[in-house]
């Protein structure tokens, strides 16, 4: 997997707003000429189901339907993104729903705004199939490989210190460095999301030590999310970026589309059509579809930040607003 540069972004967002835009041309002429608003939708790493979500959303143009232009930037990690949206790059970004507690009392006046999952679906700990270690309390003093401080992988590491009672160096390589770091034996094991878990499964490249979907207690794992002033300056905005987003996901859940998805997660995610069967099957159906947030869900993940030691968190009240609940656009 590739990491994406600053330039890799720059270059990829201009071919977003290009793509978007193309499909409108013909409808100028029939209409006074208006420029489209324009969505930043930051996306945590590149093979990972938030990526796959917006593409599809673009894909089936559901953007363009609800009149805007969409503008996706991959990151390095849900930490990078977070960082992008505080300092203005962004305009919408998945992250741990968490992360928003922490980031006001840091300043960062944000909100969770649609809810996407309740378990690290096809989330694992793992290490080369040939690795001597067989257990997880052998990681104790060993590297393992996270994507940025602050990500999920990254809470998923210190869930894991916590709960296993064992140290362990987490070392930060970006989504792109965590499967060539492990394979290259430079760390030891890693935290891996779907489907690079299924990836390496099945062509026994790694194995696992701990299934994070069944393990971690559920509770409100990640979620859309935005500042309070894009919040406030631009809902009908934020509204119809929430639909397209969440009918790209009803396109990739509908039974009917099934073999188009399969398709298309493969083709975005650069995987084998079996892979990506696995994703769609024990991840992406499992999704949201709703993005519903209610205290219990989103206090549970106030409780994960705890115990991995997040500390001075924002009350459960003031980390998520419900005005935003999707109206799926239709493909």
């Amino acid at each position: 997997m590739t990491i994406i540069t600053h330039r890799d972004r720059l270059s990829l967002s201009r071919r977003r707003v290009l793509g978007c835009g193309v499909a409108g041309l013909a409808a100028l002429s029939a209409r006074p000429a208006r420029a489209a608003d324009v969505v930043r939708i930051g996306l945590p790493t590149k093979t990972y189901y938030p990526t796959i979500i917006a593409e599809t959303a673009l894909r089936q143009k559901l953007f363009e339907k609800e009149g805007i232009n969409a503008e996706l930037t991959v990151y390095r990690g849900g930490a990078e993104g977070y960082e992008a949206m505080a300092a203005g790059a962004a305009d919408v970004i998945m992250n741990s729903a968490s992360s928003v507690a922490a980031g006001i009392r840091k300043g960062v006046m944000a909100k969770n705004v649609a809810g996407s999952a309740l378990g690290y679906y096809g989330w694992h700990l793992v290490v080369k199939t040939d690795s001597p270690i067989k257990d997880v309390s052998e990681l104790a003093g060993k590297k393992v490989g996270i994507t940025s401080a602050g990500s999920g992988t990254d809470i998923l590491a210190l869930w894991t210190q916590a709960d296993r009672k064992i140290q362990f160096t987490r070392v930060p390589l970006g989504g792109g460095g965590l499967v060539p770091n492990l394979l290259s034996g430079n760390i030891d094991a890693t935290v891996l999301y779907s489907p690079l878990t299924y990836k390496m499964f099945q062509e026994k490249q790694a194995r696992s030590l701990i299934d994070f979907g069944a393990a971690v207690p559920p509770h409100m794992t990640g979620a859309w999310m935005a500042l309070d002033k894009f919040i406030k300056d631009k809902p009908q905005i934020l509204q119809k970026t929430v639909n397209a987003l969440y009918g790209g996901l009803a396109f990739l859940q509908d039974p009917k589309n099934r073999a188009e998805a399969v398709k298309m997660i493969a083709e975005i995610d650069e995987i084998p059509p079996a892979i990506a069967e696995a994703e769609l099957d024990n991840n992406i159906v499992k999704l949201s579809r709703d993005g519903e947030m209610t205290k219990e869900t989103m206090a549970r993940a106030l409780d994960m930040g705890k115990l991995i030691g997040m500390t001075d968190l924002a009350p459960v009240e003031d980390i998520y607003v419900t005005n935003f609940r999707p109206v799926p656009t239709m493909a």
